[in-house]
């Protein structure tokens, strides 16, 4: 299995998340831009995620919940900023309630998703800008890298089928 690696630039108040698929670059761009597809690796199991309306377009959004294994709801929004197929996509990603209303205490980020082909294989470097040190540090404590891992780990089985 391929390794996801996190890379902290404080300093820049960034994060890099790469990671490897064996697998070609449309079915791995597929995975990550259509709704059937994103639902079935996104939150890490037990969670599933659901969504409420989905547009990936410039401009367009992604309103989910990821529901835990007791019903709970964890809202988020993806607001797609700039999209330039297979290469890459730029978005905005928050947490919020049913009705897409911004939760301030918790922090957001701006990711740029970029995907390369090498062979058979795809790559995959995101990139999250956040507006504090301080955002970064309580997305890392929420348990971020492990949950994004498992999520990766189940696109890579997805990828496999």
């Amino acid at each position: 299995m391929n390794k996801t690696i996190f890379t902290e630039m404080l300093e820049n108040k960034q994060m890099t998340v790469s990671r490897r698929f064996s697998a070609p670059l449309d079915k791995v761009w597929a995975a990550w831009t259509e709704r059937d597809l994103l639902e079935k690796w996104w939150a890490p199991k037990p969670y599933r995620a659901v969504s409420k309306s989905f547009d990936f377009s410039e401009g367009g959004h992604w309103h989910y919940y990821m529901e835990g294994p007791g019903g709970e709801k964890h809202w988020c929004l993806v607001n797609y900023m700039e999209i330039s197929a297979p290469k890459y996509f730029t978005a905005r990603d928050s947490f919020c309630d049913e009705d897409a209303n911004l939760n301030p205490n918790l922090p957001g980020n701006v990711g740029r998703n970029v995907f390369k082909a090498d062979g058979a294989e795809t790559e995959v470097l995101v990139t999250l800008t956040f507006v504090a040190v301080d955002d970064m540090k309580k997305i890392i404590e929420m348990g971020f890298k492990e949950g994004f891992t498992m999520g990766l780990d189940q696109l890579e089985e997805l990828l496999s089928v």
